[in-house]
């Protein structure tokens, strides 16, 4: 068993990173044994292809505000793994991760020696550990789930949720969710659950006819962006985006966000038409107030985060072409006369070639680099991949962003973006750098 936090660390990063056996029945088996922890809770469910920690971000905001204590399971982190796992804000406590491996690491010995649904998955145990944290250690009033990876067999949908949210359906991790927006909306769709709410900003046609069949499969109510519920978008400044959210019978005007490009909107509406069906259906009452106070207040690290004023030093995690298109816009609204440098990196088991050539067309200059990561793609690919003009590699993303920050004069940007593991590791030297702070 487990008498430090590094000990658990340990464990939890030598399991397998995907399964043998794609299901959840290992889960299901393990938290029988527990006694089912995760029934214990009041549960929002998020999935889609971008937007996820955004939509749970505002839904934790709204309700802290609220008055309420929220859990919220995410992934990846971005600061520390303990972030994964919070409450209001909190990240999980050392002892209390502790306490809750040395629950869950008998049964992933258990469910391999027992049965033949095979060994957990590293995201299995931390999703197993999340459940003992909210539902035995640290109760909470509301836990907000963000999906891992797709929806039908990721560990988190053994959850039996007041309401399921899906943001858009975009290509993305097509090796284990198929090549087309069907299938992957499939995927997605499978974490609707019978008669329960659903709610979804997915545009692409055939995404939503997956997930409207689906809905009334399982005789879900669902409630579908620019049907359902509306935003009106009111135009943006330094305090952030200002829209109008509507839903025929919910009318909120002059709200305030602060995450930066339209996109967010859509993540901000889709959290606000969950909070207007668990106040319908489930008396989960909130004031307009805390509301207003919610979305002003919520921030994600990673997501267009302004890290410095001198140099202006931005990063993002836009980890994938839908992501990355994104990016490229809220740049281009934001910051559009400035001179803007672009460091970047990716994975390579992404689509990085259609992303190096979509966010270098916001850039004046980039300079392509690399990470100590398994997946990392290596700057040689990368600067393969670009048309830019001015392009330069640099393998050392240490000294490519050293050189960059020197370069970077009053009036340019530099942009940090791409992977979030990579986004991880600069945000960390960035904030810890003394001539920064």
């Amino acid at each position: 068993m487990f008498e430090t936090y590094n000990e658990a660390l340990k464990w939890i990063q030598s399991l397998i990173p995907f399964g043998i056996k794609p299901g959840i029945e290992r889960m299901k088996w393990m938290l029988g044994k527990l006694g089912n922890p995760e029934r214990r809770m009041r549960t929002v469910h998020v999935g889609g292809t971008n937007g996820k920690g955004s939509t749970v971000c505002y839904l934790w905001h709204i309700y802290e505000a609220a008055g309420m204590k929220v859990g919220t399971f995410t992934s990846p982190y971005i600061t520390s793994f303990n972030e994964r796992m919070m409450v209001n804000g909190h990240p999980i406590s050392d002892e209390d991760l502790i306490k809750a491996a040395n629950m869950v690491y008998p049964l992933t010995l258990a469910v391999d020696r027992e049965t033949d649904f095979g060994s957990p998955t590293e995201f299995e145990a931390v999703t197993m550990i999340s459940f003992v944290y909210f539902g035995l250690l640290n109760p909470c009033d509301l836990v907000i789930y963000e999906v891992g990876l797709g929806g039908r067999l990721d560990s988190t949908n053994v959850i039996h949720p007041l309401v399921s949210v899906i943001t858009n359906v975009a290509m993305d991790h097509m090796k284990v969710l198929g090549d087309t927006i069907k299938q992957i909306a499939f995927e997605k769709a499978g974490i609707i659950k019978q008669d329960t709410g659903i709610v979804t900003t997915a545009e692409h046609p055939e995404a939503l006819a997956v997930i409207r069949e689906k809905a009334a499969a399982k005789e879900s109510k669902l409630f579908i962006l620019n049907d359902a519920f509306v935003f009106h978008p009111l135009g943006h400044n330094s305090k952030g985006e200002h829209f109008n959210f509507d839903t025929g019978s919910i009318h909120l005007h002059q709200l305030t966000i602060h995450m930066k490009g339209e996109h967010q909107l859509k993540n901000a509406s889709a959290a606000l038409m969950t909070i207007c069906y668990l106040s319908t259906y489930c008396g989960m009452k909130v004031s307009v107030e805390a509301i207003r106070i919610g979305l002003k207040k919520a921030a994600w690290p990673g997501r267009f985060e302004r890290i410095t004023n001198h140099p202006l030093i931005i990063i993002d995690g836009a980890h994938n072409v839908q992501g990355t298109k994104a990016l490229v816009q809220t740049v281009k609204r934001y910051y559009d006369g400035k001179n803007i440098h672009l460091l970047y990196a990716a994975l390579k088991d992404k689509e990085y070639k259609t992303m190096v050539q979509l966010i270098e067309t916001a850039a004046d200059d980039i300079t392509l680099t690399s990470f100590d990561f398994p997946r990392a793609a290596s700057s040689d690919l990368l600067y393969a991949a670009s048309h830019h003009p001015k392009k330069r590699q640099d393998p050392n993303w240490s000294t490519a962003l050293h050189r960059m920050i020197q370069e970077t004069d009053e009036n340019d940007l530099l942009m940090i973006c791409g992977s979030l593991y990579f986004i991880a590791v600069v945000r960390e030297a960035l904030l810890t750098a003394d001539h920064l702070r």
